[in-house]
């Protein structure tokens, strides 16, 4: 699997409805009580329809970061094309950064944490909206009973392996960590947690007892 070969089944992924209606709402609100204005990095920025609403509600600049040169072209904003954890921004450039499904995607969680310290200034935030820990552990399932009730099977939290799911043709990898193993990484490059909201699921949500989406917000100190 390779990014650059998964475009378009991003961009199917993203036409879900929940991305709008769940994914970009938790952002925006893991992002309340933030300076307005600014410039602010969208780390993983895809076609770029994250940063308008951004820029929107907060009145930020939104500069992306995206691997994918055909998504960034399609966004019609200003990004810059590169691989993360590797941020081609100069040192404290940017007053605040945040990544949308990309952390579990990165195998390298440390590097990310001390590129997004050192490319946005002190006192400036990180935001990231992830697949919640406990849906990534590796054999984590739903599982139907008997009776046809599905309940939650859990996998190996405290393991930080990874998992293989089908994207389309090709397949895709989600790292899973603890979230202790997110905050303590982040704390060791200076990030101060300043906000977490585990998404609770709705109604229509397969398991409706399990967390689906988890936000967080960093403080750069």
């Amino acid at each position: 699997m390779t990014w650059e070969t998964l475009g378009e089944w991003w961009l199917g992924e993203v036409q879900d409805p929940a991305y709008e209606q769940v994914v970009t709402p938790l952002l925006l609100e893991v992002l309340v009580g933030i300076d307005g204005g600014g410039l602010v990095a969208d780390l993983g920025c895809g076609d770029g329809r994250v940063m308008g609403r951004v820029e929107e509600v907060f009145g930020a600049t939104v500069v992306g970061v995206e691997l994918v040169e055909d998504l960034a072209r399609r966004s019609g904003r200003p990004v810059v094309v590169g691989r993360l954890p590797d941020i081609p921004l100069a040192d404290g450039s940017v007053d605040g950064a945040y990544a949308v499904l990309v952390l579990e995607h990165l195998d390298d969680h440390e590097s990310f944490f001390a590129e997004a310290a050192r490319v946005v200034r002190r006192g400036g935030f990180l935001a990231i909206v992830s697949n919640h820990p406990y849906w990534t552990a590796p054999g984590s399932t739903p599982i139907s009973d008997t009776d046809g009730e599905i309940l939650w099977r859990p996998g190996d939290y405290f393991d930080g392996e990874y998992s293989i799911e089908a994207a389309g043709d090709e397949e895709v990898v989600f790292y899973h960590r603890s979230i202790s193993e997110l905050l303590n990484a982040a704390a060791e490059e200076g990030w101060a947690l300043e906000r977490m909201v585990e998404q609770r699921p709705g109604d229509s949500e397969l398991v409706a007892e399990v967390p689906r989406l988890i936000g967080i917000r960093w403080l750069r100190t």
